[in-house]
């Protein structure tokens, strides 16, 4: 029988989740496990009727629609797997009715808060300045998730294409230009990088003071620090600067595909929500400069 240990260590190794996912994974197969116990199952009940119960309960206990859809596509892949294993026939999850949830749009932060971040802000010069800066200066723009700056070596910077190569999901390998200003940003940050990087071994891009990989935690809480600074958003993480780098870019007449390449999409579709944000900009100055606007 195929362990739930089995299913982590396949997504970490063979489908290259991150860690923060992996985790997640792990935490919710646990709650479902848990409610199954509860309710009388010896164990994890992979059956249509007790997820569907599973999410009536998530739902009556307050839990958004938005986080029962996420644990419920989590159990869906761990269906999947055991399906390949040969131990499932067909996923159950396929049958269960999904909650609705209401759109959000993408929460960005507006580029003239980034431009006064970056352009007036003193980060300072030390090794934690220049790479704190880096950090940010990185994720805003390349788009980039927080799972592949923390993947990105040393090596993955290519100078002479003026470009850098990230590995995203699923594996899939992908090229970002990046401008002259921020390769001798990089250049810059990997002359005392060096001087704090005493094991050979350690080649990520982004380091702690202390000469190990930089962490989850750390990118977060940097980025919060500093967003801090310029926007009142109530959510201020690495996925704020990926929204932020994609409406600005569309906003400034970037086409969508090309951004859907920059972002790592599948799917043109996860790329289209940006497009609200532009219209909603359109808007907001047309009712500021025509005449017979909101009359």
């Amino acid at each position: 029988m195929t362990t739930r240990e089995e299913f982590l260590k396949y997504l970490q190794a063979e489908k290259r989740y991150a860690s923060h996912t992996v985790k997640a994974y792990k935490t919710i197969l646990k709650q479902f496990h848990a409610f199954c116990l509860e309710n009388g199952k010896e164990g994890m009940d992979l059956y249509f009727r007790t997820i569907r119960s599973w999410v009536v309960f998530q739902m009556d206990s307050g839990i958004s629609p938005r986080t029962v859809n996420k644990k419920l596509a989590a159990l869906s892949t761990y269906c999947k797997y055991l399906i390949r294993e040969g131990e499932l026939v067909s996923n159950p999850v396929d049958r269960v009715l999904k909650p609705k949830m209401n759109k959000r749009n993408p929460v960005f932060v507006e580029q003239g808060s980034m431009e006064h971040l970056l352009d007036t802000y003193e980060f300072g010069n030390d090794f934690e300045g220049l790479r704190n800066r880096l950090i940010i200066d990185l994720l805003y723009q390349t788009g980039m998730r927080r799972s592949e700056l923390l993947g990105l070596r040393t090596s993955s910077i290519d100078r002479a294409g003026k470009s850098v190569k990230v590995l995203g999901k699923r594996n899939k390998e992908r090229l970002i230009p990046l401008n002259v200003e921020l390769l001798e940003a990089i250049d810059r940050y990997l002359v005392l990088r060096s001087e704090h990087v005493k094991d050979p071994d350690v080649n990520a891009l982004f380091v702690t003071r202390g000469g190990a990989p930089a962490y989850e935690s750390l990118i977060y809480r940097v980025v919060k620090k500093y967003l801090g600074m310029v926007t009142s958003l109530d959510k201020k993480s690495p996925h704020v600067l990926r929204h932020t780098f994609a409406t600005h870019m569309l906003n400034d007449g970037a086409d969508l595909n090309a951004i859907k390449e920059l972002l790592g999409h599948a799917n043109l579709s996860a790329t289209q929500v940006y497009t609200h944000n532009t219209f909603e900009k359109l808007k907001s100055i047309y009712n500021l400069a025509h005449p017979r606007a909101e009359k």
